[in-house]
Parts: structure tokens; sequence; C-alpha cells
């Protein structure tokens, strides 16, 4: 194939066959030899494709020429570059040759194609400033160097599949040269290779390729398949990507922007941060030490946290004590279940904790079954909006003082608090009760409590459903029966299925400055509805259908509410009953109704249960059409249709769905269930939502996370083994309405987890400053430990790359 007028072959050799250095010196004598301009190339922008092999030249290398000096002869003039292509390697040793150019580019077939002398030419190179862009078979090239193997990033494994087969790419970086013009989800055919090694971690992972799409055989790398990467390498910069296994993929447009991004970044006309998912690159440390023996001074039992614009991290307690201190689980004694809720600040500029304050709670009756612990307490806290010129603090919380021992009742409220600067405390005696409802405390559980604001200063508020996990086989918690002095503990068809009580929902409420509230436009129900007789609604719910969502958060740029609830107990799918226990995590951008206890997932429906025998299964639920038919409702009975949720997994995967009958039911056969999102199981498992990140970069701040996260949404789970710590990306076209993630990171370097680091992950949230304060609740339950801490993780690779005065073409610079 013929190729352009600005190709030629440099000289007319062959590759020489490359083996071990066998002259340490031999490296200094090259670069002295070459007296390379660092950085080398110039404004006048050149590329030199270099394509031997040490066996029979590939059928993508024609191809391949042709559409980099495409490339370079198109697209705005800031962009363009000539293309010199060769496969005489005798141009990494001649004088000053490499110098006049910006970035080399590997389009070899693999095997020994430079002698050492000649592979200490292209280390000069890259220590001057010089760029590297390897394609496919490049990661074969040189296969004895360890360091070209660090230039590469991987090696390929031996058993990839040989064939072409379509496939889909997950693009992960959306502001990279070479990715961000680029689809979100990529379908394109080519030779997908396998790694020895997966590098992820190693290098900036640009673009993964789906496993599930293709059949990647024995030697697959699973979910976490990078297929693109860069990194800053021994002084200069090296991207590669995996594609381009074939001539055909030269032709498309799509890979065509891709290699041109590259090539931008690589050759110096354009910056990109290829340092964001390098591991190294992040610091975790923990900030608050272990508590002096008897006392809660620097920790109570994690929570949840918030941080303010001033820096401060403000932090809770729920209510459990010091494993020491004996627990009063009596109903006839007063202090039943009694305990503090305490509020701690840290400040970074001291570096120093105070106890704000303290609430007493009920929520301490220690570990034991559901008739004995107790998980409600203090459970969310917020600032508000302008609490910088007010002061003020919301409080999610049960006070001891407001249960009913006879009827074992308890009253859960939101308070709002003033805190005082120059005190550091919180003035317990300003308190204005906003919203309180009843909850029932014969029985554990599910107390929900985290609370999130929206640009429109609306707050919302999430409550679990407040039910018993047992009498129901660890499926729905539908179970009609138990109940105490007339007050069902089983059946959550009373609270997070009903539209006339408060439990089991995410809230959205306005608070006034008078410390009442108003109702935003826009909730599920304005709490007058005529239907079914009226007087079967709440205005507060937003959403409905959730069964413990711990923690919410809201996206300001977008007004998403992100939130994630525990699932129940059965560790594997019932064709009796339905699906095993699902822990959730949803982006919700309207109000709507999130299945519990009826459907889960993405609409798989449970069976219905109902007297005279609660262990005998009537019908399943119609997800679209779900009807409350409990004894134990005092709401409408036709509800809202449900909404798919974006991810789930339970211990048989994550994503789990299964073929289904002509009625839309489920077969759940573990036999017949696929895994849409396979980077996520679980077993022992609790979500823990977490924040979307929003970068800023007028923000000076050394510690703040780069700019690759913006937009990301961190899922994260109580247990640190295979369950999630991931960001994800979500399709805008799709979220909200069940959409799935389209990419997925692991953050489990990153957020350190094991023994010594953040094993039981509480609550995560980003402050001001963008480094992100993380609570480990610790390694008991119903208490603090010496685990149990606030870190911090900031990040530390600095700004991307190359410098703006090494910049090829200043007026390039992105």
């Amino acid at each position: 194939m013929a190729v352009g007028s600005l190709t030629a072959s440099l000289l007319a050799g062959k590759a020489a066959t490359a083996s071990p250095h066998p002259d340490p010196g031999l490296k200094e004598r090259v670069a002295t030899t070459l007296s390379l301009p660092s950085p080398p190339g110039g404004a006048d922008v050149k590329v030199l494709v270099f394509h031997a092999s040490a066996g029979e030249e590939p059928p993508t290398v024609d191809a391949g020429i042709a559409a980099i000096e495409k490339i370079g002869l198109s697209g705005p003039a800031a962009g363009r570059f000539k293309t010199v292509a060769t496969d005489d390697a005798s141009v990494f040793t001649k004088g000053r040759q490499l110098g006049k150019y910006n970035a080399v580019v590997f389009l070899t077939g693999g095997g020994d194609v430079l002698d050492p002398e000649q592979e200490a030419g292209l280390e000069a190179y890259m220590e001057a400033g010089g760029g590297f862009l390897g394609i496919h078979d490049a990661a074969r090239t040189e296969p004895y160097s360890d360091w070209f193997t660090g230039l590469v990033g991987a090696r390929p494994a031996s058993g990839s599949p040989t064939s072409v087969q379509r496939a889909t790419v997950e693009v992960g970086d959306r502001l990279h040269p070479a990715t961000k013009n680029l689809p979100l989800e990529w379908k394109r055919p080519d030779k997908w290779l396998n790694w020895k090694d997966n590098p992820s971690g190693d290098v900036h992972t640009v673009a993964r390729v789906r496993e599930i799409t293709y059949s990647p055989g024995e030697s697959a790398n699973g979910w976490d398949h990078p297929v693109s990467w860069c990194r800053d390498y021994d002084g200069g910069r090296s991207f590669y990507t995996a594609m381009g296994g074939t001539a055909e993929s030269f032709a498309e447009t799509d890979f065509r922007d891709h290699l041109r991004g590259a090539l931008a970044w690589t050759s110096r006309i354009s910056q990109a941060d290829c340092k964001a998912t390098i591991d190294s690159n992040y610091t975790a440390e923990r900030l608050t030490q272990p508590n002096q023996p008897g006392q809660n001074d620097q920790i109570g039992e994690p929570h949840g946290l918030v941080t303010a614009k001033d820096g401060r991290v403000f932090y809770i307690g729920r209510g459990g004590a010091d494993s020491s201190v004996p627990v009063v689980t009596d109903w006839k004694d007063p202090d039943v279940g009694k305990g503090e809720g305490e509020i701690h600040v840290y400040d970074p500029a001291t570096k120093k904790v105070t106890l704000a304050g303290e609430l007493s709670v009920f929520g301490n009756k220690g570990g034991g079954d559901e008739l004995v612990k107790v998980e409600e307490g203090l459970l969310g806290i917020e600032l508000d909006p302008d609490f910088a010129t007010n002061g003020w603090v919301y409080l999610h919380y049960t006070p001891h003082a407001k249960i009913d021992r006879d009827k074992q009742m308890a009253v859960r409220q939101v308070s709002r608090f003033t805190f005082d600067r120059s005190t550091n405390k919180l003035d317990m005696a300003s308190e204005k009760v906003l919203l309180s409802w009843p909850v029932q405390i014969h029985s554990c559980c599910h107390a929900g409590g985290g609370m999130a604001w929206d640009s429109k200063e609306n707050l919302y508020i999430a409550t679990g459903d407040n039910n018993s996990s047992g009498f129901s086989d660890g499926y729905s918690g539908n179970n009609p029966e138990p109940n105490y002095k007339g007050v069902s503990f089983a059946d959550a068809r009373r609270t997070a299925g009903n539209t006339n009580n408060l439990n089991g929902k995410i809230l959205r409420i306005h608070p006034e400055d008078d410390g009442t509230y108003t109702l935003p436009e826009g909730n599920l129900f304005t709490g007058k509805e005529p239907d079914e007789g009226g007087g079967k609604t709440r205005g507060e719910i937003y959403v409905m259908g959730v069964r413990n969502p711990a923690r919410i958060s809201v996206d300001k740029s977008t007004d998403t509410l992100y939130a994630g609830w525990v699932g129940p107990d059965a560790g594997e799918p019932s064709t009796t009953w339905g699906p095993a226990k699902y822990d959730t995590f949803a982006a919700i951008t309207k109000a709507g109704n999130h299945g519990w206890p009826y459907c889960m997932g993405n609409k798989q429906p449970y069976r219905d249960r109902n007297l005279p025998d609660p262990s005998k299964p009537l019908g399943w639920y119609d997800c679209d059409a779900p009807r409350n038919e409990s004894p134990n409702n005092d709401g409408l009975v036709k509800l809202p249709p449900v909404t798919s949720n974006t991810i789930w997994y339970s211990p048989q995967g994550g994503g789990v769905d299964y073929p289904r009958d002509a009625d839309g039911i489920p077969s759940y056969e573990v036999k017949d269930q696929k895994e849409l999102l396979p980077w996520l199981k679980g077993g022992g498992q609790a979500t823990m939502n977490g924040p979307v990140y929003r970068y800023d970069a007028a923000s000076t701040s050394e510690a703040k996370w780069p700019a690759y996260w913006d937009g990301k949404w961190f899922v994260g789970d109580f247990y640190d083994d295979t369950q999630p710590r991931h960001a994800v990306l979500t399709d805008p076209r799709t979220v909200g309405k069940g959409g799935l993630p389209t990419h997925a990171e692991s953050l489990k370097k990153i957020i350190p987890v094991g023994a010594d680091g953040i094993r039981n992950l509480m609550d995560w949230k980003f402050a001001p400053d963008g480094s992100l304060y993380v609570l480990d609740y610790g390694r008991g339950f119903f208490t603090s430990d010496s685990k149990s801490a606030l870190w911090r993780v900031t990040y530390k690779g600095g700004g991307p790359t190359p410098a703006a005065a090494d910049l090829a073409r200043k007026a390039a610079a992105q």
C-alpha cells in the first residue's frame, strides 16, 4: 500500500536483533553521542513511525502509516504534524536524528527489533522528554527488556484470542484528548489482547474492554481489562493502545480520533493528565487517634460526616457505648437503650478534635438478635447551606426522652441546632424540631439516616423501613403477622410500601428560617391526593420503596440524588420467593417508587404472602402496577410503578439478571443468571453510597483530586473484601431511568482496604479543598474501638503534562 509524500524510509537497513545490555555504561555514552535536545522536536512537529518486525511485517503497518499521516495532515492547523516512517532501527543511534521528532510511534510486529545501543538511544530520547505511542503488537516488542515493559505498561498473555471479535470498549477518561470525543460505550471489532499482569494502578487507564461482550479466552483479565493507557515515563510521555490489531481499524473515524489525541499528547501539542488513577499518587492518612480509656474524646460509634466550607469536618457517633460499659436491655428499666449520640469536629488547621455536643438517644442495647439490638440513635448530620453565617446544624436522631416503653414506640426527628464557632460547641438549648414521625422499637432494624441538600436548598432525609429482617426467610420483608401491641414490625408494606408513612423513604422538604418547613414542587405526592378517599399520602415523600438508605448524596451540578440501601438476608435466589439479597444503588432524577418490598434490582418481583398463612406464597408482585394489599397498610392500595435501579449486587454477583417468562417473571435459577455488572460481588454486604466528585479548577489546594474524577459517582460497601469500592460513570441519557453504569474502576488501593486500612467504610465525603474524608467504623459493632477513625485521602500527582512551557505550540494548549 502506498503512503503519502511526507512518509519516507530514512535508511535502507533492517532492524538489529536485540539482546540484554552488556555494558551498564552504554546508555550514558549513547545519550552523549545523540546530544538530544530537551525536549525533542519543536514547533514544526514531526512524528516518527517505526515499523520494524522480527518476523513478517503485519498487514497493519501500511494502513497504520497511512492513517497517521492523514491525521497529521488534517484537522486544525495547530494540531497538524509531519510523518516520517522507517523500519531502520539505526535512527535511534544516528547522531541528532531522533531529536527532530516530537513523538515516536511503534507500529511494530513484535520481537527483538532493537540492539542494546538502539534501545539505549530510545531510553535517552524518553529521558530528554520525548513521546512514545505504542499500538497493539508494540506490546510484544523487545520482550526481554524490563525498561521497554515499563514503557508499554504490560505484556500480552500467551492465551490471548487471535480472532477478530466485536466488543464494547468502556471509555472512562472523558478529558484526555485521546478519549474525550469517543462514545461512553464504544462498540468495535478488533483482536483483543489479554495481559500477563494487569497494569491498572501503575498506569493511567483511559479505556477498558468489557469482557462479557466477547470471548476473552483462558487468560482473561476479568472486568478490569485495560485496553488503552498512558503515563509519564522516565522523563517523557508514553501512551499505549491495544487496539489497532486489524488493518481495518485504521479506517475507523473513532479510532483515528483516538490516535489523534494520543499523538497530540505524546508530541507535546496538548496537555493531558496521565497520573490520575496511579495508586501511588494518593496518600491515605488517619487523622484521629484511639480514644483515651473510658472516653470518646476522638470519636464515637462512627455514623456519618459532613464538611464545612472552612475545612472543618463534623462527624457523629450513633450512640453505642464503650464496649466495657454494660448496656441496659430490660424494657422495665427507664434507661433501656440509653446512649449518647456525639458530634465531634476535626479542624485541619490545628489537627485537633473537639467534642462539640452530645444528645441522649435511644440507641444503646449492644448486640444480639433483632429483638435486642438497636440501630436507632444519632443517624445523620448536615450543615445549613448558609452555615458560615448562621451556624445551623441539622441532626437526624431518636431522642431517648420520647420513647414509650410500654408500647415500645419512639419518635424520630430532624432538629436544627446552632453551632458556636468561638467554642466549637453546639448550643443544645437552641434546638428547633423541624420534622418528627413515629417508629416502632420493639424490633430493630433499618433506620436509614443520611441527609443531603440540593442546589435549591431542599433537604433530603433518608429513612429506613423500620422493619425486622426476620420472619420472611430473608426475602421480601412482607410478613403481616408479627406485631407488638398492634404494630406490625415484620411487614415493610406498613412502612416502605405505604404512601402514608415516612419510614422506608427519602423525604424532601424546604427548611425555613423560623424552624418550620415547606414542601417543594415535584415530590411523589402532594399530601392532598383525593385517591381512594383521600388522606392516604404524605407530601414529604420524594422516593418510596427503599429499605435502609444510610447514605445519600446530591450532585449540585445536576441535582441528581444518589442513594444506596442494604438488602435483605437471603443468600441465594428462590424460584418460590424471588431474588437473593440485593444491595442497591440508585441515581434518582425524579420522584418515584424504587420497589421495596415488592421488587428489587431491574424490576425483579417478589412473591406476595398474606393471611391466613404467611408461609404460603400467593402471586408475584406486578412491578409496573404494584398494589399494597397488606392489612397493615393505611395508605393507597394502588402504588406508583416501580423504577429500575442503577446498581444491584448479591453473593451471586453484580447486576444479576435472569431470563423471564411470558409474564415477565425471572426464572431465579442460578444456572440461568447473567451478570450485567461483573465488577461487583457481595456476600456479607452493606452499601455505603458516596458522593459525586466535582473538580474546582479555581481551587489552589494541592491535595485536591484531579479533574479526571469530575462527574464520577463513588459507590462503596461497609465491607472491604469482594464488595464494591468504585468510581462509576453513568450515561446522562439513561441515568435515573434504570440505565446501567457505563464504566467502573476500583478504588481499593487509593482508599486502602485491609486490617490497617479503611476496612469498614461508614461514610465518605469530599471537602471543599478537593480531598476526601472517610470514616472507618472500626472492628466491632454497636461501639467504637481502636480502629474507629476519621481518615483523609489526598492527591499528590501534580498537574497535567507536559508543562505549559514545554508545549510545542503554545496556542494549542488545552
